[in-house]
């Protein structure tokens, strides 16, 4: 039996041993993987909770409702503002704690009124590798994280989706439009929507995995190397570059480095390198 396989059992039998639970579904890889097994294992007794926010690209919320409604899967959409998150707009380097506190906290609430003891997420082992303070978040509220538990990583889940036929083995991965702001610059509704208007018009122009970074009126474009080309090509640099200053955006820019998650965490090294200097003076 191949590892892909074995780690699948593994996981059927550990969603079997939950009886009935809410799944945390946001239409990304990794908790469409998590929803379908958990409707292979326990049929209808799964629920689906969906959070609908603006920080939350309208496609993916969409996308959400949409495989829920063909596959017969009870699905709950819960309403959340900036607002309802204390310490969320002020963006420091905790924001995905307090967000996904509030989150969790919300869809346990939800769950508990359905009857549903048991709320699952999708984060993988690869997930660890990064900052991730939400993680933290997740462990207090006591969230079962099964792809964790028995050892998922992201190839992997794509192989398995691959197999099921699910829609999204090959589909981008898509972090919540608050992680394209630097921290200690204010989250706005009007950034939010710049950032998912940009991010709309490069995904509807076919471009694979990307980014667009807000830094006050720059928008910095992170893109798959093999995609440089086709950015700064003409007629489609210029019809870019139009696209997002009709967007709202002063300056747009190209980030030669590339794609990559987390950039916006590479500034906190630097800051305690700074921090550590300091000290050493």
């Amino acid at each position: 039996m191949s590892e892909r396989m074995h780690r699948y059992r593994a996981l059927i039998e550990l969603l079997k041993s939950y009886g009935r639970v809410a799944v945390a579904f946001s239409a990304g890889v990794d908790s469409t993987f998590l929803l379908a097994a958990a409707q292979e294992a326990l049929q209808e007794q799964v629920l689906a909770l969906s959070v609908t926010a603006d920080w939350i690209p309208a496609r993916e919320q969409q996308e959400a409702v949409e495989f829920c409604k063909k596959h017969g899967i009870r699905h709950i959409q819960i309403k959340v503002a900036v607002s309802d998150i204390e310490g969320f707009a002020a963006n420091d380097a905790k924001r995905c704690y307090f967000c996904k506190k509030v989150l969790f906290q919300k869809m346990s609430e939800a769950a508990k009124r359905e009857g549903i003891a048991h709320l699952l997420e999708g984060s993988n082992v690869d997930d660890m590798s990064d900052y991730r303070p939400g993680m933290r978040a997740i462990e207090e509220l006591g969230i079962h994280s099964p792809l964790r538990q028995t050892g998922w990583t992201k190839a992997l889940i794509r192989e398995q989706s691959q197999v099921m036929g699910l829609e999204t083995a090959a589909k981008a991965s898509f972090a919540c439009l608050a992680s394209r702001i630097p921290y200690g610059e204010e989250i706005t509704k009007q950034k939010l929507q710049m950032v998912e208007l940009a991010e709309q018009y490069l995904y509807e122009r076919s471009f694979g995995q990307f980014r667009v970074r807000v830094h006050g009126s720059l928008a910095r474009i992170e893109l798959l190397q093999e995609d440089f080309s086709k950015a700064i090509s003409e007629p489609f640099r210029t019809e870019l570059y139009e696209a997002l200053r009709k967007i709202g955006f002063s300056y747009v820019a190209l980030d030669l480095y590339g794609y990559r998650t987390g950039s916006m965490n590479e500034t906190l090294s630097l800051q305690e390198a700074a921090e550590d200097k300091a000290c050493l003076h």
